[in-house]
């Protein structure tokens, strides 16, 4: 059961699947910041001739929180997730997790994914299969459907069949990918319709804003992606926002030292410094938005060319005891480029 893991007087605290990102290295570096209860490893790849990827279980057997660790598969092939999930239960984890959200369209002309919600048919067999092969909890992420929301009705009498662990909502469909808002009132739905507990994804940027979307759906737990990346003291403002007071403030300057943190704990082994500062505009996709008004320190930071400049225009724009605001218009953070799966807002 994933009940016993949800804490006293406050939301369980996920971090999101996000493919090329939530790697050992990025689990390292959240740790350092107080990270998540509940870590999601990337997704398993699963197909006729997949084994399961070996930095992935790297990052299961080295997971350096000693706390729990959710698998995620993505794939549409019975026989194969079927054979997947007893490999995947060898490993230490607390749950295996299906992932029927991710939006990419690689992904989903593949029927797997967020295109699995196009035919709720092989997607019930696919339900029906797994969960007696799986003897760790088995969860499920969703987005709310896959043209309109209007479509979640029947996904969630789908999901309500079966006797699941816990389902993550992203609360958008597949076409919407991350450019509107977040539908909280469907999360709301499925916490009202689900016996298991429901756990809310989209957009969670702050630890008032986890406050609002607690309060607004009712959810038992907080999936957390792009708002780590940018904030990696979420998780811990969050619990002490439930404690009473939030303590953790970040100022411009700490938001620079955790850029080189990530930079330099980041960078595999062997890395070039050019391949290095290219990866780091992923997260400073995030990271930069409107910590200016005009936004400069992103555009700059998109034409860094090696790291002498990229520290270079860090030390122009984070700097000193000002406050940083982990909040952007959702409009901002919707258009600054997503890491390449869903798989997290």
């Amino acid at each position: 059961m994933i009940a016993p893991l949800i804490p006293q007087g406050r939301p369980l605290l996920l971090l999101a699947p996000m493919q090329d990102v939530t790697d050992l290295s990025f689990w390292r570096v959240l740790h350092r910041y107080g990270g998540p209860d509940v870590y999601f490893t990337e997704y398993f790849r699963v197909h006729s001739a997949s084994t399961p990827e070996s930095w992935i279980l790297d990052a299961i057997r080295n997971n350096p929180s000693g706390r729990p660790v959710i698998a995620q598969m993505i794939g549409q092939d019975i026989e194969h997730l079927v054979r997947t999930a007893a490999l995947l239960q060898k490993e230490n984890i607390a749950a295996l997790d299906l992932n029927i959200g991710c939006p990419a369209p690689i992904v989903c002309r593949k029927s797997s994914g967020g295109g699995m919600l196009r035919n709720l048919a092989h997607l019930d067999k696919v339900i029906a299969a797994l969960r007696p092969a799986i003897h760790v909890n088995f969860t499920l992420k969703t987005r709310i459907g896959f043209d309109s929301p209007e479509e979640f009705d029947a996904l969630l009498d789908l999901y309500a069949q079966h006797p699941i662990d816990a389902l993550t909502v992203h609360g958008r469909t597949v076409k919407e990918m991350y450019r509107v808002n977040v539908h909280y009132d469907r999360i709301a739905q499925a916490v009202q319709k689900m016996k298991c507990p429901v756990f809310a994804n989209g957009n969670i940027l702050s630890a008032g804003n986890a406050r609002a979307v607690v309060e607004q759906t009712g959810a038992q737990g907080l999936m957390i992606g792009r708002g780590a990346i940018r904030n990696p003291w979420i998780f811990n403002q969050i619990r002490e926002s439930h404690a009473g007071e939030i303590k953790t403030r970040p100022t411009l300057s700490d938001v620079r030292e955790y850029v080189e943190i990530l930079y330099r704990g980041t960078r595999p082994e062997g890395f070039s410094e050019t391949l290095q500062v290219a990866r780091m505009k992923k997260f400073m996709n995030f990271i930069a938005q409107k910590i200016d008004p005009e936004d400069q320190f992103l555009h700059q930071i998109r034409r860094a060319a090696s790291e002498m400049d990229f520290f270079k225009i860090c030390d122009q724009f984070l700097c000193g005891d000002a406050l940083f605001n982990p909040e952007t218009p959702e409009k901002a953070l919707a258009n600054a480029g997503n890491p390449r799966t869903d798989c997290y807002l």
